[in-house]
């Protein structure tokens, strides 16, 4: 359909709507008669509640009701959801610990939920809930990964002696054991990644509404994945899902934090039906720091075996995996995507560990690209690593052990079978976008102004739309308009114009007459999802899917309006036309008929509406090189990116504008991470980083211009031929951007540097080498 077919850099549909503040956010939900509630939250990192008294508070002005976890059990509600299905080291069964809204006689974390005060305004509900008073003993806490499997760390949960979650083991042990002991060369590094939040645009919020004439529930919520939500919520209320609406309106950002029920989700509803009105929570900043899950925080223990011509033999790596206080469905993230860490080389023996602990910390889940940047930062790290040991170029040892195109399918030594890909094509499209043959020019004129310039490459490959499903309708009007109802749920992605380019390309469409609906269980029929760059694999093909429903009927129904035979008619750019004569029509007039039954062939069910659950059966794998400069002042330590290049393999690139945007904004929060995002705590378990004045976010000031080109490997794993893009930005960033900055200072012979690099952090790495290349 000309500028709006698939291939074409659309402009997003949704940002006039979005830029002129026509969105509805969580904020936007103004419900006649509204409560508001807040949430008070336990002030230490581990305590036995020893007294609770809220009498004071529920006799504060304009309160309606003070929420605790008794009146959470006394609801006869269940439990937040706990994930399971894995063992530990002696093969039991997982530690799950129970998940109440609010916590009864032990708090967990600085944040942890107690009470749910509910007023007539949100300043009332603040001041009552200064007024609640709780007698607190406190506990030894521990915040560390690393320490938490000490003999001597806190215990998180009494009957969890150790810490430990589950453990998780892939690969071949022995062949990996063997191909160490053969090994001319073995490097080894312990691999800190630290903890950061995805301090989302739109902090969460909620509303809940109670029906009490019906028995209803609707709940308004930012969100990934309305139709699970609404499935978890309905057994949590032990309701059947038709008795519960869930709707999400527009979302700013989620990064997969957002993707899990959250206490507050249901305590608004409980809320609801205790004081017969709808009751609204929303987050502060502030707020978001204690109460939202976070992201990543591993220690890693890697080691890469090679022989004296820099050929991977083999690769191992134990990691702890943070999990926080409590599991969330979700974070599983730490083992699904483990078979990052094989990369896009042909390592033959491989062997991962890891180990989920507790700790008396924020929840951990999935944070953008949910576990993928991890294990790619650990493997392209330890390349880099053993290049510097062994004196050879970063891109030449990449160079010798990549797959090479005939290899594929390839099964790596871990859990993946890449179907396809040019990894070195597109390493080399990489190092001439970014004229790595001339860096050493950069780096000459750099020095001449007193600066350190180093340059930095990763080539790293994830696992996208893992195997499942995904629903979608598209249903014409009596006018010939078109509505499409996604079960997929955009956060900012640019959904609404991707799928209305497959859409209208199919089906020759205006998209100016086409309405995009999502997130609303009531409207759809059937949803999954957005997580895990799935979209555009699954919710395309799933659109793709009903597009040809559409054509079949529309099809027979303009045959008997041509009064021709079905063979003979043909459909391109929206217009039926019969060979051998000059009879057309538009899919527009066949949709009018189609509301007619006057007008359609004997027998045939009036509307033009077709839906489609499309089934994944297998991943794909998205892969692509950056290559980042960075110049260092060596008086302040200050890091600035100078130089971004990025060329990824997507497979069929449906937009190539969103493409670019996706993959800037995953190259600011991967960068991000390495040179400023830190949560911290301090001895007591009191967080440091509570406010934007601490957590150091990226901004437009601290990136540069970003040059993006595509080496396309179309997959035949589903029908557009797309692989994930969602998350290839913050993949590949995170190792690149550590690269370049240990490049930078390799001449003060430092090795490694622990993210974030911050301007202390980098000088005192210099200054600590002597100060002097």
């Amino acid at each position: 359909m000309g500028e709006f077919a698939i291939g074409q850099g659309v402009p997003r549909f949704e940002d006039p709507r979005l830029i002129r503040g026509g969105g509805r956010y969580i904020d936007d939900v103004a419900l006649p008669g509204a409560a508001h509630a807040v949430m008070l939250r336990s002030p230490h990192a581990h305590a036995r509640i020893r007294a609770f008294d809220t009498a004071k508070a529920k006799a504060a002005p304009g309160v309606l009701a003070v929420l605790t976890g008794a009146d959470w059990a006394a609801s006869g509600f269940a439990d937040l959801p706990v994930p399971g299905g894995l063992k530990r080291r002696d093969g039991s069964p997982m530690y799950r610990p129970k998940y109440p809204a609010l916590a009864t006689d032990r708090v967990r974390y600085v944040g942890d939920p107690i009470a749910f005060v509910v007023a007539e305004t949100q300043r009332q509900a603040m001041d009552a809930a200064e007024l609640i008073e709780v007698d607190y003993e406190p506990l030894p806490a521990n915040t560390s990964t690393a320490d938490a499997v000490s003999p001597s760390a806190p215990r998180v949960w009494d009957d969890c002696p150790d810490n430990i979650c589950f453990v998780a083991e892939f690969g071949d042990k022995a062949a990996t054991d063997a191909a160490f002991s053969r090994a001319d060369k073995v490097v080894r590094h312990r691999f800190v990644i630290n903890r950061i939040t995805a301090a989302t645009m739109e902090p969460r919020g909620a509303v809940g509404d109670y029906n009490v004439a019906d028995g209803r529930f609707t709940l308004y919520t930012g969100l990934q994945r309305a139709h699970p939500i609404r499935s978890e919520v309905a057994k949590i209320l032990k309701i059947p899902e038709s008795k519960l609406r869930v709707v999400a309106g527009d979302i700013g950002g989620s990064f997969g934090m957002k993707s899990p029920v959250f206490n507050e989700s249901v305590l608004v509803l409980l809320a609801s039906k205790t004081i017969g009105r709808p009751v609204k929570w929303m987050s502060t900043r502030s707020e978001a720091f204690l109460g939202d899950p976070q992201g990543r925080d591993n220690v890693s223990d890697a080691e890469l075996a090679l022989d004296r011509d820099g050929n991977f033999l083999g690769f191992r790596v134990k990691t702890l995996a943070a999990a926080g206080a409590y599991l969330q469905v979700g974070m599983h993230a730490c083992i699904f995507n483990a078979g990052t860490l094989a990369g896009v080389y042909r390592t033959p023996a491989m062997h991962a560990e890891i180990t989920a602990v507790f700790t008396n910390t924020n929840p951990v889940r999935p944070y953008r690209g949910n576990g993928r940047p991890e294990a790619a930062y650990v493997i392209e790290r330890i390349v880099d690593l053993a290049a510097d040991e062994l004196g050879i170029d970063p891109a030449e040892l990449r160079r010798r052990n990549c797959i090479p195109p005939e290899a594929l399918p390839f099964k790596t030594a871990l859990t993946f079978t890449y179907d396809s890909g040019e990894f070195e094509k597109g390493m080399d499209m990489a190092l001439k976008l970014a004229d790595y043959a001339g860096f050493a020019g950069r780096r000459a004129e750099a020095k001449k102004r007193g600066k350190l310039r180093g340059i930095g490459l990763s080539n790293t490959i994830e696992r996208a739309a893992a195997a499942s499903v995904e629903g979608a309708e598209i249903r014409f009007d009596r006018s010939g308009a078109v509505s499409l109802f996604s079960g997929s749920v955009s956060q900012g992605q640019g959904h609404e114009t991707v799928f209305k380019q497959i859409v209208c390309d199919r089906l020759g469409l205006d998209p100016a007459e086409v309405h995009y609906l999502q997130g609303d269980t009531d409207q759809l029929f059937y949803g999954e999802g957005t997580g895990g760059s799935r979209s555009a694999t699954l919710a395309g093909s799933a659109f793709l899917r009903a597009s040809e429903k559409i054509i079949d009927k529309a099809t027979r129904i303009a045959a008997h309006r041509l009064g021709v035979a079905l063979d003979d008619v043909k459909f391109a750019d929206g217009v039926f036309s019969a060979a051998g004569t000059n009879r057309t029509t538009t899919i527009k007039e066949v949709a009018k008929d189609a509301a007619n039954p006057a007008r359609l062939p004997k027998g045939m069910e009036a509307g033009l509406i077709a839906t489609a659950v499309y089934n994944a059966p297998v991943e794909n794998f998205p892969n692509g090189t950056h290559v980042c400069e960075v110049e260092i002042d060596p008086d302040t330590g200050k890091v600035d990116i100078v130089r971004y290049s990025v060329v990824d393999d997507v497979g069929t690139v449906l937009n190539p504008l969103l493409l670019h945007g996706q993959i800037h904004g995953g190259v600011a929060q991967g960068a991000g991470q390495i040179l400023l995002e830190d949560i911290r705590w301090d001895a007591e378990g009191q967080l440091l980083t509570g406010s934007f004045m601490d957590y150091a976010m990226p901004r437009a000031g601290d990136l540069c211009a970003i040059a993006t080109d595509a080496n396309p490997v179309p997959t035949a794993t589903n029908p557009l031929g797309v692989k994930g893009a969602g998350e290839a930005g913050s993949v590949g960033a995170m190792p690149a951007v550590a690269n370049a900055v240990i490049d930078a200072l390799s001449a003060f012979g430092v090795r490694h540097i622990e993210m974030p690099a911050t301007p202390e952090r980098v000088w005192r790495a210099i200054n600590g080498a002597g100060g002097h290349a």
